[in-house]
């Protein structure tokens, strides 16, 4: 039977697929409530996740079908860590088959996927626990500590002093949550970057639905993804088998308390999941990773029935919006009324809406996010480029390849295409 709400804080493998044991399912409409484990450094430190993350157990939604979307509101996002760690990071490629991310390997013994233990602090803590070598497949390259104010509002960096008594209580530092099994980053206790100050605006980098074969947690995207084309571990893909990834790792900062998701259903049930909540990040996350921290995301689903979109859609708040793809106010619908009917014009009614693109790189993402939105408003790319242009534009979420193109689309054709109600209620409109 449905449940109302659904409260989860149990955390997959790091692989996402349909053949992972799903939670619920929770009732169209109904709530999701989910305590969620830090991203990628902790998990990129922990051989034993295959994913570089640690993402929630999936939900299933009753009544979703592939060919349906899941309407995902995010009403709130807070922030539990006390502080966390991140930075730059180079790869161990001695440490791993092929890909850290997905496949570590002891150094030493050969171990795939390997258990650790911690010892003390610093970039060689982390042990396999058969053989005791250092087993992270990562380290640093620049790096650096940050604790929280109470309220949530803001960070400071430490200093190595600082860092190392943080280190000492590195679990509960990040309040990593109970089943979590992540070695917590900031054992490592980086400190290149002390006494430098930054505002809080937690988002979620990763949210989403389940793809319809296994797929590592962070590689769930078109950029990262292409890492498991022709791989040499067990989740390697085909280059045609890309397709089947479903954007749930976007890391864009819109996806933030407000905003709304549609995502596509791939599998019965779709799979909602989340993580990799971020305490801040800039448009392109230039660094490679951000302020990862564990948190609570309140979440409410409800099914699209019928809307079948290439990948995700994003309803930001009103403030995320550029200004060029902001509703217009009355007093700027009567002036283009007026000018309209001068030249013997009708006007188009529009509305914003934003479609999620990625690629290997940037310019590809680019692409994926026109096409994408020209096969759903039934029109052609280069309409689709002319309104991002006048109307919107393009922003990165992260580089090498996530992108959104926002833009004002036309009311009657969102309307038909099931979306429209939404975005009306968004922005009341």
């Amino acid at each position: 039977m449905a449940c109302e709400t659904l409260f989860v804080n149990t955390f997959t493998n790091g692989i996402l697929g349909p053949d992972v044991p799903m939670l619920g399912p929770v009732k169209d409409g109904g709530i999701i409530v989910a305590n969620t484990a830090p991203g990628c450094w902790g998990p990129m430190l922990t051989p034993a996740i295959r994913g570089g993350h640690e993402v929630t157990q999936p939900v299933l939604v009753e009544g979703a079908e592939p060919g349906d979307s899941i309407a995902i509101r995010i009403l709130s996002v807070n922030v539990t860590s006390r502080g966390t760690s991140s930075g730059n990071d180079t790869m161990r490629l001695d440490r791993c088959l092929g890909d850290p991310f997905v496949a570590g390997k002891c150094p030493e013994c050969g171990a795939l996927y390997e258990e650790t233990r911690i010892e003390g602090t610093g970039s060689d803590c982390i042990k396999c626990a058969a053989c005791g070598a250092s087993a992270a497949p990562f380290e640093f390259t620049s790096g650096y500590t940050i604790a929280f104010n109470e309220k949530r509002t803001l960070g400071v960096t430490l200093n190595k002093e600082a860092a190392e008594k943080a280190a000492q209580a590195a679990r509960d530092f990040m309040s990593t949550p109970d089943n979590s099994i992540q070695n917590p980053v900031v054992a490592v206790a980086p400190s290149d970057l002390p006494g430098m100050a930054a505002r809080m605006i937690p988002f979620l980098g990763q949210l989403g639905v389940v793809p319809p074969r296994a797929t590592p947690d962070s590689h769930n995207a078109g950029d990262f993804a292409t890492f498991l084309v022709d791989a040499p571990h067990e989740y390697a893909i085909t280059q045609e088998q890309l397709a089947d990834v479903t954007d749930g790792h976007m890391d864009i900062n819109r996806v933030r308390a407000g905003a709304v998701l549609i995502a596509p259903v791939r599998v019965p049930g779709g799979g909602v999941y989340v993580g990799d909540m971020h305490a801040m990040q800039g448009d392109g996350e230039i660094a490679g990773h951000t302020c990862d921290v564990a948190g609570v995301a309140t979440l409410q689903v409800s099914v699209l029935k019928g809307v079948n979109c290439g990948g995700p859609m994003i309803l930001p708040v009103y403030d995320d919006l550029p200004l060029l793809a902001r509703p217009f106010t009355e007093e700027e619908k009567r002036q283009a009324r007026q000018e309209a009917d001068k030249w013997g014009v009708t006007l188009e009614e529009s509305a914003p809406i934003s479609f999620v693109g990625s690629g290997a790189m940037l310019n590809e993402a680019t692409d994926c996010a026109l096409a994408r939105a020209a096969e759903f408003l039934d029109c052609t790319v280069p309409q689709i480029m002319n309104r991002a242009t006048i109307t919107g534009n393009i922003q990165i979420g992260r580089a090498p390849g996530t992108v959104t193109a926002t833009f004002l689309a036309p009311v009657e054709k969102l309307r038909e295409k099931g979306v429209y109600d939404l975005i009306r209620t968004q922005y009341d409109l």
